[in-house]
């Protein structure tokens, strides 16, 4: 059975959460396209918030995606 194609946005999204959660730079963002951009970027910011909560390691981990 093939597996669907997952949502491009959603991915930019959990991909910028990886990222930020790990403290880099908003500059690893792979795309130049608005719309996956925005996403990736949104991601990113909820990310290093979560890590300037101290979302991190074992405390962070439901915040975390599964499938990617």
């Amino acid at each position: 059975m093939k597996r669907q194609k997952r949502d491009r946005l959603q991915r930019a999204f959990f991909q910028g959460y990886k990222v930020g959660v790990t403290g880099r730079s908003k500059d690893y963002c792979p795309s130049q396209d608005v719309n996956i951009r925005e996403q990736w970027m949104s991601g990113w910011r909820e990310g290093r918030g979560d890590q300037w909560s101290g979302m991190t390691g074992i405390s962070g981990i439901h915040k975390t995606p599964m499938a990617y």
